[in-house]
């Protein structure tokens, strides 16, 4: 008996023994297996921090690209411009201004990408002149298409509405993203916006003859960063941000854009976009033409920015139009000034030395009461509050730097004004004003003159007039003058000629 029971008692620590080496051996092995994922992990963020520090590298390297050569043309032109006579300051005004807007809109996109990601992306209710932002959007890209030798056509099929309610500056940022690129990567024939209307939606097509892109780069092409697999892309300037954000915003403002393309044939790019037409057509709005003032009683404009050149741009925009303007070169002096000129608007920049600028607002509204207007102007577009509900103390806002345009419909639409419009373009200095004759042979010539000077075709141009001197010798005078705006690539000077031919 005895014996049994120590058999028995050693059959159970045998096992005992047998299932505590058994969870010791489960241990290590989980152990062992944590250390491998552990490795596994930290290797893995490794290579992605790796991989992200590469990317910052070039990242930082095509952004100083990007910014160097629109800085390169500012500072040139600007250095031209010190030179007397040097080069003709129309000229030099339309390369510094562009290159301001590459500048601003390269800026705006990596501001973008930063609100995307941290879901602080503001948009606005405008009430936009479609036709108008159409024209000047096209027109921007009108001397780009033709320093290439291509053309730009802009269709517009049925009605389009005058004004439509949307984020202006979204709206223009992403027809700017999409006509760059269709220039950008076309080398030959040219580029299209067709454009149509119907139940408050928006059709817009964004076609070109361009390098066009692989099927399997047709989504990637949407992601930051990414600019798609072609060598020929590679070749071109550029970050790879303006289809992400262009993407990104339209989704916002209801509306998709997606791309039909095929390698060596171009690309589509389709823009659905809700555009609702406002209800009632807005006062002020700065109608089509040149502004030459307003009607009824004289108006008082004070003008609060620490930036000397800030107030001199203003002041020459808006004195011409027989407004009365007053400058501060801070809040407690534009406080002081106010109480003397009784202003009926005020523009006030937010950040300056010593003061906020919407501690000022609320100031000037204590002070001024509700009659005074009030509109923000600042750089920190991350600031940006509408105004005009009731509760906050100025009553617009426009972001820095100031499109002027812009800041003439803001205010007209603040001060209800009516606009006293020009519709005569001011010719240029230099500029041929009177009639060129051409016998009536030449009629076929000018019709195809007008429809590639429409369409930006520079090389069209050339042909039109070498064949109109060769087979008309008495149009050579003509033919001269058309040579000189083209060689000026002076296409809006080339069209008003054309349209005063006898």
């Amino acid at each position: 008996m005895t014996c049994v029971l120590l058999v028995r008692r050693s059959r159970s620590a045998r096992q005992n023994a047998e299932q505590d080496c058994a969870r010791q051996t489960l241990l290590l092995e989980e152990e062992v297996e944590a250390r491998r994922r552990t490795e596994t992990e930290l290797q893995q963020a490794k290579d992605v921090a790796e991989a992200a520090n590469a990317a910052k590298t070039r990242y930082l390297v095509a952004v100083s690209h990007e910014i160097r050569s629109p800085l390169n043309a500012i500072y040139g032109y600007a250095q031209l411009l010190e030179r007397d006579g040097a080069i003709p300051p129309a000229e030099a005004a339309g390369v510094i201004r562009r290159s301001a807007e590459h500048l601003t809109n390269l800026v705006e996109g990596l501001l973008d990408i930063s609100r995307i990601e941290s879901g602080v992306l503001k948009f606005r209710q405008d009430i936009v002149r479609l036709p108008g932002l159409l024209d000047h959007v096209v027109d921007m890209f009108r001397m780009q298409a033709a320093a290439k030798g291509l053309s730009l056509d802009y269709r517009v099929e049925g009605r389009l509405p005058a004004f439509v309610r949307t984020d202006e500056k979204r709206l223009r940022q992403i027809l700017i993203n999409l006509l760059s690129n269709a220039i950008k990567y076309t080398q030959q024939g040219g580029a299209t916006l067709r454009v149509r209307y119907r139940s408050q939606i928006a059709f817009i097509e964004v076609c070109d003859t361009g390098v066009g892109i692989a099927p399997e780069d047709q989504e990637r092409i949407f992601e930051p960063f990414e600019r798609g697999s072609s060598p020929e892309t590679a070749l071109e300037p550029g970050i790879g941000l303006g289809l992400a954000i262009t993407r990104v915003l339209a989704r916002i403002l209801g509306g998709e854009v997606t791309v039909r393309s095929e390698p060596g044939k171009g690309s589509r790019f389709q823009l659905q976009l809700m555009l609702p037409e406002p209800m009632t057509v807005p006062g002020g709005a700065a109608a089509d033409g040149r502004i030459v003032g307003y009607r009824g009683d004289r108006k008082t404009i004070l003008v609060i920015d620490d930036n000397p050149s800030q107030l001199t741009v203003v002041q020459h925009l808006l004195r011409p139009l027989d407004f009365t303007i007053f400058t501060a070169g801070g809040g407690a002096e534009g406080l002081a000034l106010a109480e003397q000129c009784k202003p009926d608007l005020v523009l006030l920049d937010i950040q300056m030395p010593g003061c906020n600028g919407w501690d000022i607002a609320e100031q000037l509204r204590a002070r001024l009461g509700q009659r005074l207007r009030i509109v923000m102007v600042s750089a920190n577009a991350h600031e940006f509050r509408a105004g005009g509900d009731g509760r906050s103390s100025h009553d617009a806002f426009i972001s820095k730097p100031v499109d002027l345009g812009a800041l003439l419909d803001t205010i007209g639409r603040q001060l209800d004004l009516t606009w006293i419009v020009s519709t005569d373009q001011p010719a240029l200095a230099g500029e041929d004003n009177h009639a060129i004759a051409l016998p009536d042979s030449a009629r076929p010539h000018l019709e195809s003159l007008k429809h590639y000077v429409k369409v930006g075709h520079v090389r069209g141009i050339e042909m039109v007039l070498t064949d109109l001197e060769a087979e008309i010798p008495e149009s050579s005078a003509a033919v001269a003058t058309l040579r000189r705006h083209l060689n000026d690539f002076d296409l809006r000077a080339l069209a008003r000629t054309l349209d005063n031919v006898d």
